[in-house]
């Protein structure tokens, strides 16, 4: 059995989670983290700010631009509570962003000695701000919890997850057996009866919209083919522009939408909140919506959708447009009650 740090661990594991980029600010009780850093050579490029907000907001939108896995790591503290817009961003727009946080000496945690860089429950507030945080109290336990915050973090809806590990673990050298990297993901497959039902008020619209946030941005092809066999309108705000290309025929803009929501009849929003049509821009009886989102609270958080599926959004729309291509336009609908 191979002999490594904690800090050791925690950058093989990164490593092979594919990790090659992190954004970092050094501080004494991250010292043994950023000598793995260094043994890690060029195949982890570290790249140093001068702020540890700069070191999130970087992360984030390396996140945001690639896709990826946006890592950041910090000392404890005051380094950690710098990070926290940018963290509380992440949340907010559902980034992938794994903050890895500095602590004092294990065995003085909580005790309240006016340590540098102490907080209480720093684990507590990172756990607040994040959709998964953990504390690795031993090297040995790397492994296990670096693969439990990669799945948390591209299981379901994606939002930041935070790792604090104390520096007396990160300098820590003991044998440790490092399991393969494991995020195995298990997309939620729709409901078919819920497909053919949106399938059937689709058909059967007059006039169609689309709405789709960031949640779609994995399913940009099947939003348009649904789209074009539709001829319906594709809508977005921010966090779903370019899914489908504004130079499109069907792209909207939110003001364009706001002006095609007064007279759609049926709504497919997919992978949004579809907060402001909700609450600013109006629902009554005669508007149809129907709502496909990873997350089932987000589904019916502002009113209860005509349907809601809950479903990975690529399957699910892969789904819908085989459904559609089985059911002509204008054919009868299955009939669904309304409740707003």
């Amino acid at each position: 059995m191979p002999r490594m740090t904690g800090g050791g661990a925690l950058v093989e594991m990164l490593r092979r989670h594919q990790v090659n980029t992190i954004f970092a600010l050094p501080g004494v009780q991250n010292d043994a983290l950023f000598v793995a850093f260094y043994d890690a050579g060029e195949a982890l490029r570290v790249i140093h700010t001068r702020h540890e907000q700069g070191a999130a907001y970087m992360a984030f939108g390396y996140a945001r631009a690639s896709g990826k896995v946006g890592a950041y790591a910090v000392v404890p503290g005051p380094g950690l509570l710098n990070t926290t817009a940018a963290l509380a961003t992440a949340y907010a727009t559902n980034a992938p962003v794994l903050c890895i946080s500095g602590q004092v000496a294990s065995d003085l945690i909580g005790r309240g000695f006016g340590l540098l860089h102490e907080i209480p429950d720093q684990l507590g507030i990172l756990q607040r701000l994040t959709k998964w945080a953990a504390r690795i109290d031993h090297p040995t336990q790397t492994g296990n919890l670096v693969n439990e915050a990669f799945r948390q973090l591209r299981q379901g809806r994606p939002r930041p997850v935070g790792l604090e590990i104390p520096p007396d673990v990160l300098a820590l050298e003991t044998e440790v057996m490092l399991p393969a990297a494991d995020a195995t993901l298990h997309p939620a497959a729709p409901d078919t009866e819920m497909i053919d039902k949106a399938a059937a008020l689709l058909a059967d619209a007059k006039k169609p919209l689309l709405f789709v946030g960031s949640g779609a941005v994995d399913a940009a092809e099947e939003v348009r083919a649904i789209a074009e066999m539709l001829e319906a309108p594709v809508v977005s705000f921010t966090g779903g522009k370019g899914i489908v290309s504004d130079r499109h025929y069907l792209a909207q803009p939110a003001l364009a939408g706001h002006e095609l929501w007064r007279e759609t009849d049926v709504v497919l929003a997919v992978g949004t909140r579809l907060h402001q049509p909700l609450t600013r821009w109006g629902v009554d009886r005669d508007l149809r919506v129907i709502r496909v989102d990873i997350d089932p609270v987000e589904i019916t958080r502002v009113t209860r959708p005509a349907l809601g599926i809950v479903a990975d959004a690529k399957l699910a729309l892969v789904a819908l447009h085989a459904a559609l291509e089985r059911r002509p336009r204008g054919s009868s609908p299955v009939r669904t009650s309304s409740r707003h």
